[in-house]
């Protein structure tokens, strides 16, 4: 993300995210939980893969069709899967809106 603009869609899609998140989080008492951009869903919120599927359709019903969470894990391995972080997402969402026009 170079441009300005990228970058303020990039912090945009992180504030979405993370209300996303803490929203999810809160069902489980942990809506505390500390969430920058190297959180990540396994270690740090411990999310499991259900949890990834609801928060899939949370970003669907947000941004539409162009943010398909599922197409992109698939294109992960599993260590890479286990690994990623809030901030990978951000930056998948924000190219995907950006080739999607949106931003």
């Amino acid at each position: 993300m170079t441009t300005e603009i990228d970058a303020t869609a990039a912090a945009a899609v992180e504030s979405d995210i993370t209300a996303m998140l803490r929203t999810m989080l809160a069902e489980d008492g942990l809506d505390d939980a500390e969430i920058t951009r190297e959180t990540t869903f396994h270690d740090d919120l411990e999310l499991e893969s259900i949890d990834l599927v609801t928060l899939a359709g949370s970003l669907r019903e947000h941004y539409g069709e162009q943010v398909n969470l599922a197409l992109f894990i698939a294109d992960l391995e599993l260590d890479e899967i286990i690994a990623l972080t809030v901030g990978e997402l951000v930056d998948y969402v924000a190219a995907s809106l950006h080739t999607a026009g949106q931003v």
